[in-house]
Protein backbone atom coordinates (compact mmCIF):
# COMPACT_ATOMS: atom_id res chain seq x y z
CA UNK A 1 0.00 0.00 0.00
CA UNK A 2 2.86 2.39 0.89
CA UNK A 3 4.58 1.56 -2.41
CA UNK A 4 1.43 2.39 -4.39
CA UNK A 5 1.07 5.67 -2.51
CA UNK A 6 4.69 6.67 -3.09
CA UNK A 7 4.39 5.70 -6.77
CA UNK A 8 1.29 7.90 -7.24
CA UNK A 9 3.03 10.81 -5.47
CA UNK A 10 6.03 10.37 -7.77
CA UNK A 11 3.82 10.37 -10.87
CA UNK A 12 2.06 13.52 -9.65
CA UNK A 13 5.39 15.34 -9.19
CA UNK A 14 6.50 14.23 -12.65
CA UNK A 15 3.29 15.55 -14.15
CA UNK A 16 3.68 18.88 -12.37
CA UNK A 17 7.31 19.05 -13.46
CA UNK A 18 6.39 18.46 -17.11
CA UNK A 19 3.71 21.16 -16.90
CA UNK A 20 6.16 23.66 -15.43
CA UNK A 21 8.77 22.79 -18.08
CA UNK A 22 6.22 23.16 -20.90
CA UNK A 23 5.09 26.47 -19.45
CA UNK A 24 8.65 27.72 -19.17
CA UNK A 25 9.43 26.78 -22.78
CA UNK A 26 6.22 28.46 -23.97
CA UNK A 27 7.07 31.62 -22.00
CA UNK A 28 10.60 31.75 -23.42
CA UNK A 29 9.23 31.23 -26.93
CA UNK A 30 6.70 34.02 -26.48
CA UNK A 31 9.30 36.46 -25.13
CA UNK A 32 11.71 35.65 -27.97
CA UNK A 33 9.14 35.73 -30.78
CA UNK A 34 5.84 37.25 -29.55
CA UNK A 35 4.31 37.94 -32.95
CA UNK A 36 5.18 34.50 -34.28
CA UNK A 37 3.75 32.80 -31.17
CA UNK A 38 0.48 34.76 -31.39
CA UNK A 39 0.19 34.06 -35.13
CA UNK A 40 0.77 30.34 -34.63
CA UNK A 41 -1.82 30.24 -31.84
CA UNK A 42 -4.39 31.96 -34.06
CA UNK A 43 -3.61 29.59 -36.93
CA UNK A 44 -3.97 26.56 -34.65
CA UNK A 45 -7.33 27.84 -33.38
CA UNK A 46 -8.57 28.53 -36.92
CA UNK A 47 -7.50 25.03 -38.01
CA UNK A 48 -9.37 23.39 -35.11
CA UNK A 49 -12.57 25.42 -35.61
CA UNK A 50 -12.45 25.49 -39.45
CA UNK A 51 -14.82 28.43 -39.81
CA UNK A 52 -15.49 28.05 -43.54
CA UNK A 53 -18.96 28.65 -44.98
CA UNK A 54 -20.75 30.26 -47.91
CA UNK A 55 -22.51 33.52 -46.91
CA UNK A 56 -26.26 33.44 -47.44
CA UNK A 57 -28.64 35.91 -49.02
CA UNK A 58 -31.43 37.15 -46.80
CA UNK A 59 -34.96 35.98 -47.56
CA UNK A 60 -37.48 38.64 -46.40
CA UNK A 61 -39.88 35.86 -45.35
CA UNK A 62 -37.42 34.70 -42.70
CA UNK A 63 -36.91 36.47 -39.40
CA UNK A 64 -33.97 34.25 -38.44
CA UNK A 65 -31.37 32.57 -40.64
CA UNK A 66 -28.67 30.44 -39.07
CA UNK A 67 -25.80 29.37 -41.32
CA UNK A 68 -23.13 26.84 -40.29
CA UNK A 69 -23.26 28.01 -36.67
CA UNK A 70 -20.48 26.66 -34.45
CA UNK A 71 -20.03 27.01 -30.71
CA UNK A 72 -16.82 25.43 -29.42
CA UNK A 73 -15.78 25.68 -25.78
CA UNK A 74 -12.01 25.52 -25.24
CA UNK A 75 -10.35 22.75 -23.21
CA UNK A 76 -7.49 24.19 -21.16
CA UNK A 77 -4.49 22.22 -19.95
CA UNK A 78 -0.98 22.73 -18.64
CA UNK A 79 0.66 25.23 -16.34
CA UNK A 80 -0.34 28.20 -18.52
CA UNK A 81 -3.81 26.78 -19.30
CA UNK A 82 -3.19 26.57 -23.03
CA UNK A 83 -6.04 25.46 -25.31
CA UNK A 84 -5.48 21.83 -26.32
CA UNK A 85 -8.89 21.11 -27.83
CA UNK A 86 -12.54 22.10 -28.03
CA UNK A 87 -15.88 20.79 -26.85
CA UNK A 88 -17.97 20.98 -30.03
CA UNK A 89 -21.30 21.86 -28.44
CA UNK A 90 -22.75 23.15 -31.73
CA UNK A 91 -21.05 21.93 -34.88
CA UNK A 92 -22.16 23.60 -38.12
CA UNK A 93 -25.92 23.76 -37.60
CA UNK A 94 -28.12 25.63 -40.11
CA UNK A 95 -31.84 26.46 -40.30
CA UNK A 96 -34.35 29.21 -41.03
CA UNK A 97 -37.46 30.38 -39.19
CA UNK A 98 -40.21 32.23 -41.03
CA UNK A 99 -41.93 35.20 -39.42
CA UNK A 100 -44.88 34.33 -37.22
CA UNK A 101 -44.07 30.59 -37.05
CA UNK A 102 -42.66 28.21 -34.47
CA UNK A 103 -39.71 25.90 -35.00
CA UNK A 104 -39.21 23.03 -32.57
CA UNK A 105 -35.69 21.86 -31.72
CA UNK A 106 -35.49 18.39 -30.17
CA UNK A 107 -32.82 15.92 -29.13
CA UNK A 108 -31.24 14.17 -26.16
CA UNK A 109 -30.01 16.09 -23.14
CA UNK A 110 -26.54 17.40 -23.90
CA UNK A 111 -26.93 17.52 -27.69
CA UNK A 112 -26.55 21.33 -27.81
CA UNK A 113 -30.13 22.62 -28.02
CA UNK A 114 -29.82 25.25 -25.29
CA UNK A 115 -26.40 26.31 -26.56
CA UNK A 116 -27.94 26.98 -29.98
CA UNK A 117 -30.54 29.29 -28.46
CA UNK A 118 -28.05 31.19 -26.34
CA UNK A 119 -25.55 31.57 -29.17
CA UNK A 120 -28.26 32.94 -31.46
CA UNK A 121 -29.02 35.63 -28.87
CA UNK A 122 -25.30 36.34 -28.42
CA UNK A 123 -25.36 35.28 -24.80
CA UNK A 124 -22.42 33.12 -25.92
CA UNK A 125 -19.86 34.45 -28.45
CA UNK A 126 -20.07 32.26 -31.55
CA UNK A 127 -17.04 30.30 -32.74
CA UNK A 128 -18.06 30.18 -36.40
CA UNK A 129 -20.86 30.65 -38.90
CA UNK A 130 -23.38 33.48 -39.02
CA UNK A 131 -26.76 34.38 -37.53
CA UNK A 132 -28.97 36.77 -39.48
CA UNK A 133 -31.84 38.49 -37.65
CA UNK A 134 -34.02 40.38 -40.12
CA UNK A 135 -31.12 40.20 -42.57
CA UNK A 136 -28.48 41.61 -40.18
CA UNK A 137 -25.62 39.59 -38.71
CA UNK A 138 -26.05 39.85 -34.93
CA UNK A 139 -22.38 39.02 -34.35
CA UNK A 140 -21.30 42.15 -36.21
CA UNK A 141 -23.30 44.55 -34.03
CA UNK A 142 -21.33 46.96 -31.88
CA UNK A 143 -22.38 47.57 -28.28
CA UNK A 144 -24.83 50.35 -29.16
CA UNK A 145 -26.45 48.44 -32.04
CA UNK A 146 -26.74 45.28 -29.97
CA UNK A 147 -28.49 47.21 -27.20
CA UNK A 148 -31.06 48.52 -29.68
CA UNK A 149 -31.84 45.02 -31.01
CA UNK A 150 -31.92 43.28 -27.61
CA UNK A 151 -35.62 44.00 -26.94
CA UNK A 152 -36.55 42.32 -30.23
CA UNK A 153 -34.88 39.02 -29.27
CA UNK A 154 -35.89 37.53 -25.94
CA UNK A 155 -35.63 34.22 -24.08
CA UNK A 156 -37.80 32.25 -21.65
CA UNK A 157 -35.56 30.09 -19.48
CA UNK A 158 -36.15 26.50 -18.43
CA UNK A 159 -36.22 27.05 -14.65
CA UNK A 160 -38.60 29.92 -13.81
CA UNK A 161 -37.50 30.17 -10.18
CA UNK A 162 -33.75 30.53 -10.72
CA UNK A 163 -34.25 33.06 -13.55
CA UNK A 164 -36.30 35.45 -11.35
CA UNK A 165 -34.66 37.74 -8.80
CA UNK A 166 -35.92 36.82 -5.30
CA UNK A 167 -35.31 40.41 -4.11
CA UNK A 168 -37.62 42.18 -6.56
CA UNK A 169 -41.43 42.21 -6.69
CA UNK A 170 -43.06 40.91 -9.85
CA UNK A 171 -44.00 44.37 -11.13
CA UNK A 172 -40.36 45.46 -10.97
CA UNK A 173 -39.11 42.20 -12.54
CA UNK A 174 -41.35 42.71 -15.56
CA UNK A 175 -40.89 46.48 -15.76
CA UNK A 176 -37.15 46.81 -15.12
CA UNK A 177 -36.12 46.27 -18.77
CA UNK A 178 -39.15 48.26 -20.00
CA UNK A 179 -37.87 51.27 -18.09
CA UNK A 180 -34.27 50.68 -19.16
CA UNK A 181 -35.11 50.55 -22.89
CA UNK A 182 -37.78 53.31 -22.77
CA UNK A 183 -40.45 51.08 -24.28
CA UNK A 184 -43.27 53.39 -23.10
CA UNK A 185 -43.40 56.89 -21.54
CA UNK A 186 -43.15 57.02 -17.75
CA UNK A 187 -46.79 58.13 -17.30
CA UNK A 188 -47.98 55.00 -19.17
CA UNK A 189 -45.62 52.61 -17.37
CA UNK A 190 -48.00 51.19 -14.74
CA UNK A 191 -50.88 50.69 -17.16
CA UNK A 192 -48.56 49.00 -19.66
CA UNK A 193 -47.22 46.52 -17.06
CA UNK A 194 -50.77 45.75 -15.94
CA UNK A 195 -51.81 45.06 -19.54
CA UNK A 196 -48.87 42.71 -20.13
CA UNK A 197 -49.54 40.85 -16.89
CA UNK A 198 -53.21 40.39 -17.75
CA UNK A 199 -52.24 39.11 -21.22
CA UNK A 200 -50.22 36.39 -19.48
CA UNK A 201 -52.94 35.43 -17.00
CA UNK A 202 -51.62 37.47 -14.04
CA UNK A 203 -53.60 39.97 -12.00
CA UNK A 204 -52.71 43.57 -11.15
CA UNK A 205 -52.41 42.83 -7.41
CA UNK A 206 -49.59 40.37 -8.22
CA UNK A 207 -47.26 43.33 -8.84
CA UNK A 208 -46.29 43.66 -5.20
CA UNK A 209 -45.65 39.96 -4.58
CA UNK A 210 -42.32 38.17 -4.76
CA UNK A 211 -41.46 35.07 -6.88
CA UNK A 212 -41.46 32.65 -3.91
CA UNK A 213 -45.15 33.44 -3.35
CA UNK A 214 -46.17 31.93 -6.71
CA UNK A 215 -46.61 28.41 -8.04
CA UNK A 216 -44.39 26.99 -10.78
CA UNK A 217 -46.91 27.75 -13.53
CA UNK A 218 -47.39 31.32 -12.30
CA UNK A 219 -43.61 31.86 -12.20
CA UNK A 220 -43.35 30.73 -15.81
CA UNK A 221 -46.11 33.21 -16.70
CA UNK A 222 -44.01 35.92 -15.05
CA UNK A 223 -41.02 34.90 -17.21
CA UNK A 224 -43.18 35.04 -20.34
CA UNK A 225 -44.56 38.45 -19.31
CA UNK A 226 -41.01 39.73 -18.75
CA UNK A 227 -40.04 38.72 -22.29
CA UNK A 228 -43.30 39.99 -23.80
CA UNK A 229 -43.03 43.40 -22.08
CA UNK A 230 -40.21 44.46 -24.42
CA UNK A 231 -42.43 43.97 -27.48
CA UNK A 232 -40.16 41.34 -29.06
CA UNK A 233 -40.35 39.84 -32.53
CA UNK A 234 -38.53 36.59 -31.71
CA UNK A 235 -38.47 34.52 -28.50
CA UNK A 236 -36.29 31.51 -27.65
CA UNK A 237 -38.37 29.20 -25.45
CA UNK A 238 -35.77 27.03 -23.70
CA UNK A 239 -37.78 24.07 -22.41
CA UNK A 240 -40.36 26.40 -20.80
CA UNK A 241 -42.67 23.61 -19.61
CA UNK A 242 -40.26 20.81 -18.65
CA UNK A 243 -40.37 21.73 -14.93
CA UNK A 244 -44.19 21.85 -14.83
CA UNK A 245 -46.85 19.17 -14.43
CA UNK A 246 -48.99 18.15 -17.39
CA UNK A 247 -52.05 20.29 -16.66
CA UNK A 248 -49.92 23.42 -16.19
CA UNK A 249 -47.93 22.54 -19.34
CA UNK A 250 -51.12 22.71 -21.39
CA UNK A 251 -51.96 26.14 -19.96
CA UNK A 252 -48.52 27.55 -20.77
CA UNK A 253 -48.50 26.08 -24.29
CA UNK A 254 -51.94 27.51 -25.02
CA UNK A 255 -50.81 30.86 -23.61
CA UNK A 256 -47.79 30.90 -25.94
CA UNK A 257 -50.00 30.12 -28.94
CA UNK A 258 -52.52 32.83 -28.02
CA UNK A 259 -49.74 35.39 -27.58
CA UNK A 260 -48.27 34.40 -30.94
CA UNK A 261 -51.57 35.07 -32.68
CA UNK A 262 -52.12 38.35 -30.84
CA UNK A 263 -48.63 39.84 -31.19
CA UNK A 264 -47.29 38.02 -34.30
CA UNK A 265 -44.43 36.40 -32.39
CA UNK A 266 -41.90 33.93 -33.74
CA UNK A 267 -40.64 31.10 -31.51
CA UNK A 268 -37.68 28.78 -31.37
CA UNK A 269 -39.14 26.13 -29.07
CA UNK A 270 -36.46 23.93 -27.48
CA UNK A 271 -37.73 20.75 -25.84
CA UNK A 272 -37.21 17.03 -25.40
CA UNK A 273 -40.97 16.41 -25.06
CA UNK A 274 -42.00 15.40 -28.57
CA UNK A 275 -45.73 15.53 -27.80
CA UNK A 276 -45.44 19.19 -26.81
CA UNK A 277 -43.33 19.98 -29.88
CA UNK A 278 -45.89 18.35 -32.17
CA UNK A 279 -48.64 20.47 -30.63
CA UNK A 280 -46.98 23.89 -30.92
CA UNK A 281 -44.45 23.72 -33.79
CA UNK A 282 -44.81 24.40 -37.51
CA UNK A 283 -41.46 22.75 -38.31
CA UNK A 284 -39.06 20.57 -36.34
CA UNK A 285 -35.30 20.09 -36.35
CA UNK A 286 -33.70 17.03 -34.73
CA UNK A 287 -30.24 17.45 -33.18
CA UNK A 288 -27.64 14.86 -32.27
CA UNK A 289 -24.22 15.66 -30.77
CA UNK A 290 -24.22 19.28 -31.95
CA UNK A 291 -25.45 18.60 -35.50
CA UNK A 292 -28.89 18.66 -37.10
CA UNK A 293 -29.72 15.24 -38.56
CA UNK A 294 -33.24 15.87 -39.86
CA UNK A 295 -35.56 18.79 -40.56
CA UNK A 296 -39.13 18.89 -41.87
CA UNK A 297 -42.56 20.43 -41.36
CA UNK A 298 -44.11 18.99 -38.20
CA UNK A 299 -46.82 16.89 -39.85
CA UNK A 300 -44.35 15.49 -42.40
CA UNK A 301 -41.72 14.60 -39.80
CA UNK A 302 -44.11 12.87 -37.40
CA UNK A 303 -45.77 10.94 -40.23
CA UNK A 304 -42.53 9.91 -41.93
CA UNK A 305 -39.37 10.05 -39.77
CA UNK A 306 -36.38 8.95 -41.85
CA UNK A 307 -33.17 9.22 -39.83
CA UNK A 308 -32.53 6.21 -37.52
CA UNK A 309 -32.05 8.58 -34.59
CA UNK A 310 -35.38 10.30 -35.27
CA UNK A 311 -37.07 6.90 -35.47
CA UNK A 312 -35.61 5.97 -32.08
CA UNK A 313 -36.80 9.23 -30.53
CA UNK A 314 -40.32 8.87 -31.89
CA UNK A 315 -40.55 5.25 -30.74
CA UNK A 316 -40.28 6.52 -27.15
CA UNK A 317 -43.44 8.68 -27.38
CA UNK A 318 -46.01 7.12 -25.01
CA UNK A 319 -49.38 6.16 -26.50
CA UNK A 320 -52.47 6.53 -24.24
CA UNK A 321 -53.79 3.08 -25.14
CA UNK A 322 -53.15 0.10 -22.80
CA UNK A 323 -53.75 -2.35 -25.67
CA UNK A 324 -51.25 -0.72 -28.01
CA UNK A 325 -47.95 -2.58 -28.30
CA UNK A 326 -45.05 -0.17 -28.69
CA UNK A 327 -42.10 -1.08 -30.91
CA UNK A 328 -39.50 0.72 -28.85
CA UNK A 329 -36.09 1.20 -30.46
CA UNK A 330 -33.42 1.05 -27.77
CA UNK A 331 -30.19 2.90 -28.54
CA UNK A 332 -27.13 1.06 -27.29
CA UNK A 333 -24.34 2.81 -25.46
CA UNK A 334 -24.07 6.44 -24.36
CA UNK A 335 -23.88 9.61 -26.40
CA UNK A 336 -20.20 10.16 -27.41
CA UNK A 337 -18.18 13.06 -26.07
CA UNK A 338 -18.56 16.30 -28.08
CA UNK A 339 -14.88 16.92 -27.35
CA UNK A 340 -13.97 13.85 -29.40
CA UNK A 341 -16.88 12.98 -31.72
CA UNK A 342 -16.73 9.79 -33.83
CA UNK A 343 -15.37 9.94 -37.37
CA UNK A 344 -17.78 9.80 -40.28
CA UNK A 345 -21.41 9.90 -39.15
CA UNK A 346 -21.55 10.92 -35.49
CA UNK A 347 -24.43 8.51 -34.88
CA UNK A 348 -22.78 5.39 -36.30
CA UNK A 349 -21.62 4.14 -32.87
CA UNK A 350 -25.27 3.73 -31.77
CA UNK A 351 -27.06 3.18 -35.08
CA UNK A 352 -28.77 -0.16 -35.71
CA UNK A 353 -28.52 0.43 -39.49
CA UNK A 354 -24.83 1.36 -39.50
CA UNK A 355 -22.93 0.57 -42.72
CA UNK A 356 -19.21 0.54 -43.40
CA UNK A 357 -19.38 3.89 -45.15
CA UNK A 358 -20.92 5.48 -42.04
CA UNK A 359 -17.74 4.90 -40.05
CA UNK A 360 -15.48 7.06 -42.22
CA UNK A 361 -17.57 9.33 -44.47
CA UNK A 362 -19.39 12.43 -43.23
CA UNK A 363 -22.99 12.26 -44.56
CA UNK A 364 -24.43 15.07 -46.63
CA UNK A 365 -27.97 16.40 -46.53
CA UNK A 366 -30.52 14.82 -48.82
CA UNK A 367 -33.64 16.63 -50.02
CA UNK A 368 -36.55 14.18 -49.74
CA UNK A 369 -39.16 16.63 -51.02
CA UNK A 370 -41.92 18.50 -49.17
CA UNK A 371 -39.24 20.61 -47.44
CA UNK A 372 -37.99 17.44 -45.73
CA UNK A 373 -34.21 17.06 -45.34
CA UNK A 374 -32.22 14.24 -43.80
CA UNK A 375 -28.48 13.84 -43.19
CA UNK A 376 -27.97 10.10 -43.63
CA UNK A 377 -26.15 7.73 -46.00
CA UNK A 378 -29.20 5.45 -46.24
CA UNK A 379 -30.82 7.92 -48.64
CA UNK A 380 -27.68 8.82 -50.63
CA UNK A 381 -27.23 6.67 -53.75
CA UNK A 382 -23.60 7.72 -54.15
CA UNK A 383 -22.80 6.72 -50.57
CA UNK A 384 -24.57 3.37 -51.00
CA UNK A 385 -22.46 2.62 -54.09
CA UNK A 386 -19.32 3.58 -52.16
CA UNK A 387 -20.39 1.27 -49.35
CA UNK A 388 -20.60 -1.68 -51.75
CA UNK A 389 -17.09 -0.85 -53.02
CA UNK A 390 -15.80 -0.67 -49.44
CA UNK A 391 -17.19 -4.13 -48.73
CA UNK A 392 -15.14 -5.52 -51.59
CA UNK A 393 -12.02 -3.47 -50.83
CA UNK A 394 -11.68 -2.45 -47.12
CA UNK A 395 -8.66 -0.25 -47.92
CA UNK A 396 -11.04 2.26 -49.52
CA UNK A 397 -12.25 3.26 -46.07
CA UNK A 398 -9.15 5.39 -45.42
CA UNK A 399 -9.74 7.67 -48.39
CA UNK A 400 -13.52 7.29 -48.64
CA UNK A 401 -14.37 10.79 -47.40
CA UNK A 402 -11.95 12.43 -49.86
CA UNK A 403 -13.29 10.34 -52.74
CA UNK A 404 -16.90 11.25 -52.01
CA UNK A 405 -16.14 14.98 -51.85
CA UNK A 406 -14.13 14.79 -55.07
CA UNK A 407 -17.10 13.27 -56.90
CA UNK A 408 -19.46 16.05 -55.84
CA UNK A 409 -20.03 17.94 -59.08
CA UNK A 410 -22.62 20.29 -57.67
CA UNK A 411 -21.02 22.85 -55.34
CA UNK A 412 -24.30 23.14 -53.46
CA UNK A 413 -23.73 19.70 -52.04
CA UNK A 414 -20.57 20.87 -50.29
CA UNK A 415 -20.65 20.48 -46.53
CA UNK A 416 -20.16 24.24 -46.07
CA UNK A 417 -23.59 24.92 -47.59
CA UNK A 418 -26.49 25.85 -45.37
CA UNK A 419 -28.27 22.46 -45.45
CA UNK A 420 -31.71 23.63 -44.38
CA UNK A 421 -32.28 26.77 -46.43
Amino acid sequence: MFNNFSRSIGEWFKKVGRSIADGFRATVSFIAHPRKTIREAKEARAAMINDVFDPIEHNPENILEVNSLKEYFPIKSGFLKRTVGYVKAVDGISFNIKKGTTMGLVGESGCGKTTVGRTILRLYPKSGGEVLFNGEDVNKFDKKSLRSVRPKMQIVFQDPYSSLSPRLPVGEIIGEAVREHNIVPQEEFDDYITKIMQSCGLQEYHKDRYPHEFSGGQRQRICIARALALNPEFIVCDEPVSALDVSIQAQIINLLRDLQKEYGLTYLFISHDLSVVEHISDSVGVMYLGSMVEYAPTAELFANPLHPYTEALFSAIPVPDPNYKMNRIILEGNIPSPANPPSGCKFHTRCRKCMEVCKSVIPKRIDMGNDHYVVCHLFDEEALKLNEEMKKDPSLAENADKKLKKNMKDAKLNSTENPFM
